[in-house]
């Protein structure tokens, strides 16, 4: 695999033309704070967050459980996954399942259910039905301007998908002056990763920056390496009737080898963590995606305007699926959408604001697949695949994807320590699928199993979406919210068409139909939350009650694997969230999470099992983070981090046969220290206690099964700027 590719070269081309004129421009440079990880932030500014709105909000006269992850934050963890990042935020817990890929716990279980909506700068990274819960590795997080992250559903502005929580990725915006940035590092197992910026500096045309990513991996696994090439640009600049114009092009192209997450008996996790039993499975990723926003003055308000597309394709041989469905897929996807929203501030005592907008969206896909004839050796959970053959094609349609979601949002305050905030949002969106191989169910010859088909057909969901919130300043530096907001999740386009494999041609036409019938998850949150500042130190508190209805689950069977998506009764999840951070002196600093929860079935009844009141599977009880950071001068930096996970069962009906996995702790270490004016050298240890633990517990045929964590792993490297 080949880190530098056609795009990576395109993207380098792109740099070095900014970066050229940089060097001639300025020394100095505005990219200097990317190498330094002391950010000239005053902290004595208030905190302000722009996902609720779109816009930038006091945090404090916001109704909803916010964490916000600055840029310096971003840069001192130099995240290589997601999980080394998001984890800062309270009740925020991500594990890794292959190379970038991931799964996320926010207010739910560990899931790789279509829950979580993935932002960069405001707009979905991937279209509503087009989920994909590894998402998060087509954005190009260690070099986030900032990420926020929203726990539980989303406001008004935001429609399905929204329910466990929302990511927005904001991109860095071009610096006053040019400058460029040079990051190299490299580390255990074959680990390679330059990172290159450049800002063209401010002129007669706006400002213009750009960003390029290029990473490879061997795999601390047997073939589980990956390369990866992550790219942005962008342009701001003013118009002259007196509008911004902010436009932004990103790219990801990830190729990787899948079986990081291959689960181990406890033998072998224990004792062989490298062996994988999934070496034939890999997956290739490219996404790109390009908007414009214009702001522009109108009516007395602001009106904002953004055009966008994207553009997703994968090419996948699941290592989930080889036990009991294997399959080589090939999905894409392209979306044309128009976000608009008007805003406008009134006068008066109650400061009103009033938010109107419009989402409108096309999004053409398809998805090709052939059952696969693999070549495999021993038994059970311990069963190794190591070639395949194509066999018969089970799926090949094209569908498509319309939505229109009106919303308003209004804030008012009676009071002026208070700040009431209610929204309404009406989502609509059909699927309509063209099926190349018609509504009969495919035999696959090799394996005697059925694939059901549906006919040409539409399907669509709607629904209205109301959300109501206020703040209360009880003191000059604390604030106590409430919030009701509700949020809904449409199936995904491979939960409708794509049903599970069947023994007969009956069943698998009976859960084709099923799959059609499937319904849209029904969320609703009740939050209480406090937030303030005392002395240096500030801290926050989130209790929380989601109820799920009509929850999409997989219901899965131990022994063959094979997992089908169903509607759930009810499930529900209420924890309480904790944050604190501030600095104990002026050079020593602690930032700590902490969570405790509960997720459980509240009614799930199948045909051979009541799960009613058990405790959902892969549902840690408690997340915890801390990191005590000293930066004794300008540029240096020495942090250590503890990162705890709690125990969980490994599956739903919470038998004594299958012990909880225990949860584990780990140490990772961080240092930084400048060598002259221009270079800043840096070493990262992951897993210091080099501890065994697992990013993920389950039953695999009829067996516990854990997947080994990254063991201790060392980075090193320099940043130099002009």
């Amino acid at each position: 695999m080949n880190c530098f590719n056609l795009a990576g070269r395109h993207a380098l081309g792109l740099l070095l033309a900014l970066g050229l004129p940089a060097a001639q421009a300025s020394q100095a440079g505005s990219a200097g704070p990317a190498v330094d990880p002391v950010d000239p932030i005053d902290e004595r500014l208030p905190p302000v967050t722009v996902t609720g709105t779109r816009e930038s909000q006091p945090l404090a006269e916001t109704p909803a459980a916010v964490g916000v992850i600055g840029p310096r934050a971003v840069r001192q963890a130099a995240p290589t996954h997601p999980q080394q990042l998001l984890g800062q935020v309270p009740g925020v817990a991500i594990a890794v399942t292959n190379g970038e890929g991931h799964s996320s716990a926010i207010r739910q279980p560990f899931t790789t259910a279509p829950l979580y909506l993935f932002l960069e700068d405001g707009l979905p990274i991937r279209a509503t039905g087009f989920f994909n819960h590894n998402a998060l590795y087509e954005l190009n997080l260690p070099m986030a301007g900032s990420v926020e992250v929203v726990r539980g559903p989303g406001s008004a502005l935001y429609g399905s998908d929204a329910i466990g929580g929302i990511v927005n990725l904001i991109t860095r915006a071009p610096g006053e002056r040019a400058g460029a940035v040079v990051n190299a590092e490299v580390g255990s197992f074959g680990w390679r990763r330059l990172m290159l910026e450049a800002d063209g500096g401010a002129g007669r045309v706006g400002a213009l920056r750009a960003d390029l990513n290029l990473t490879h991996t061997d795999g601390w696994r047997d073939r589980t390496g990956y390369d990866r090439q992550s790219g942005s640009a962008r342009w701001d600049s003013a118009t002259a009737s007196g509008g911004r114009l902010r436009t932004v092009l990103s790219f990801s192209r990830i190729d990787q080898q899948t079986g990081a997450n291959s689960p181990l008996v406890l033998a072998d996790y224990r004792d062989n963590p490298t062996r994988n039993n999934f070496p034939i499975a890999f997956r290739t990723v490219d996404a790109l995606r390009l908007s414009s926003t214009l702001d522009q003055p109108l009516a007395g308000g602001q009106l904002s305007l953004t055009p966008y597309l994207r553009d997703n394709g994968m090419d996948l041989l699941a290592s989930f699926s080889l036990s009991s469905d294997p399959t080589l897929s090939q999905s894409a996807n392209r979306s044309w959408g128009l976000a608009t929203r008007w805003r406008r501030d009134f006068g008066g005592a109650w400061r009103p604001r009033l938010i109107a907008g419009l989402d409108l969206e096309h999004s053409p896909g398809s998805r090709v697949e052939d059952r696969l004839d693999v070549t495999a050796s021993g038994s059970g959970a311990s069963r190794v695949y190591t070639a395949y053959r194509i066999g018969t094609r089970v799926f090949d349609y094209a569908v498509n994807l319309q939505a229109v979601s009106p919303y308003l949002h209004l804030e008012f305050s009676p009071m002026p320590q208070m700040r009431v905030s209610a929204g309404l949002r009406q989502d609509r969106l059909g699927y309509r699928i063209n099926n190349h191989l018609g509504d009969a169910p495919v035999k696959d010859g090799a394996s005697a199993n059925w694939y059901g088909q549906v006919g040409n057909t539409s399907v669509s969901y709607e629904r209205l979406s109301p959300k109501l919130g206020a703040t209360w300043a009880i003191a000059p530096q604390a604030s106590v919210w409430a919030s009701y907001t509700t949020g809904f999740r449409a199936p995904s386009e491979g939960q409708v068409f794509r049903p599970s494999v069947a023994g007969s041609a009956l069943e698998a036409s009976q859960r084709a139909r099923a799959a059609l019938a499937l319904k849209p998850i029904q969320a609703e949150q009740f939050e209480l939350g406090l937030r303030g500042r005392v002395g240096r130190l500030e801290g926050s508190v989130a209790v929380y009650d989601l109820v799920k209805r009509d929850d999409l689950v997989s219901q899965r069977d131990l022994a063959t694997n094979l997992s089908v998506p169903v509607n759930a009764g009810r499930t529900r999840h209420q924890g309480v969230e904790f944050g604190l951070a501030g600095r104990v002196t002026a050079t020593l600093r602690i930032d700590g999470a902490f969570s405790v929860a509960r997720h459980r079935y509240v009614n799930w009844v199948t045909a051979t099992a009541d799960f009613s009141g058990k405790e959902m599977e892969a549902a840690p009880r408690t997340i915890a983070s801390a990191r005590l950071t000293w930066t004794p001068q300008p540029g240096a930096l020495v942090q250590l981090e503890w990162v705890h996970l709690g125990s969980w069962w490994l599956e739903a009906s919470n038998a004594s046969a299958y012990p909880r996995y225990p949860g584990h702790n780990l140490a990772h270490a961080r240092l930084a220290w400048p060598v002259g004016n221009d270079i800043t050298a840096f070493l990262r240890v992951i897993n210091l206690g080099d501890r065994r633990f697992a990013d993920s517990a389950q039953v695999s045929s009829n067996t516990p099964v854990y997947s080994p964590g990254l063991p201790r792993t060392l980075y090193a490297g320099a940043a130099l700027r002009w």
